[in-house]
């Protein structure tokens, strides 16, 4: 198993235009939303995938630095905390449950950051990236 890390910020009216975050959408590939299901990261074209992770650690890492880039901007304090959110995604991206991080920030904008397991247990899809 490896992971894909994908990230999307945008404009709540942008976040609501449901048709568009389900893959039967014809507008789904070419939308920059990110998709209802998370495991539908994986049938988005290869180039939203910011990063690819075969490491625990270094996925952990990367979850971390976008949080942290965030967390300046967002409307409400996070009553979860990086440490608990980090602890619960050791625990889930091993046994193949996907992470997906989503915060409001100022300006009414909304940001997501995900982890998606790959190969996924609960869609079909190939793993967007050919791998060795």
């Amino acid at each position: 198993m490896h992971w894909h890390a994908y990230t999307w910020t945008g404009s709540a009216e942008e976040r609501d235009r449901e048709a568009e975050r389900r893959p039967g959408s014809p507008d789904f590939s070419s939308s920059a939303v990110p998709p209802m299901r998370t495991g539908d990261w994986l049938a988005k074209p290869r180039s939203r995938i910011a990063a690819t992770f075969d490491d625990l650690d270094a996925a952990l890492d990367w979850l971390s630095s976008r949080y942290r880039r965030l967390e300046g901007a967002f409307t409400h304090p996070d009553r979860v905390g990086l440490d608990e959110r980090l602890a619960s995604a050791r625990d889930a991206l091993p046994r193949g449950v996907d992470v997906q991080w989503g915060e409001w920030l100022t300006g009414g904008r909304f940001a997501t950051v995900s982890l998606i397991c790959c190969p996924n247990r609960h869609v079909t899809h190939p793993c967007p990236v050919r791998r060795p």
